[in-house]
């Protein structure tokens, strides 16, 4: 249930993203990144789970995951753009890059067990989130290119060799997204009364 409702979260942020309400759209991604890293918690304190149970909760966070972390960031680029054809081929290395990047994950786990290769893909969307704060800085014609390029490095780190922690099981790093989200919620939400 905590999977679907992140699911629901990416739902309304693609919503928002094709209708230009942005603010709402950011604030589905990370809800949806706080719901992605609740349900590994909870998952992992369930009494009674059967392998097959671990593997089909494994393979139902992946496939939301490309959802959540790969076509939803390439919709708010296309949508921030105006849908302009150039994008196309950028937003197609973010999602091309989050495929890669979660096919080698099912394939090779962590690195040493605690460590991905390359960044993990909840990231983009945190950086992301954080980065739209900043929005009000630029014109809309300035945003713009800043949104694409950091979608361009995050996809670049994504698919890297770089070694990054595995921040999602650690309740104390759980805590501190609940506030960045309650915190981005806060902020964002001002704009939409």
């Amino acid at each position: 249930m905590c999977s679907l409702a992140g699911l629901g979260c990416t739902v309304c942020a693609i919503y928002f993203s094709l209708k230009g309400v942005f603010a709402a759209a950011i604030i589905g991604m990370v809800w949806a990144v706080a719901f992605d890293w609740a349900d590994g918690l909870i998952a992992r304190r369930m009494t009674g789970r059967s392998d097959s149970d671990k593997v089909f909760g494994g393979q139902l966070d992946v496939l939301i995951d490309i959802v959540s972390y790969g076509v939803t960031p390439a919709i708010l680029i296309l949508s921030y753009g105006n849908f302009e054809p150039v994008l196309l081929g950028m937003v197609f290395v973010l999602i091309a890059a989050a495929a890669i990047r979660l096919s080698y994950f099912s394939t090779y786990g962590l690195a040493g067990g605690s460590h991905y290769t390359g960044l993990a893909l909840d990231n983009n969307s945190l950086i992301l989130v954080g980065i739209f704060t900043l929005e009000s800085r630029f014109s809309p014609g300035m945003f713009a290119p800043v949104l694409t390029t950091a979608g361009l490095v995050l996809a670049a780190l994504n698919v890297s060799q770089l070694q990054t922690p595995k921040l999602s099981g650690n309740p104390i790093n759980v805590l501190l997204l609940a506030t960045y989200t309650v915190v981005i919620t806060g902020i964002l939400g001002w704009q939409l009364i």
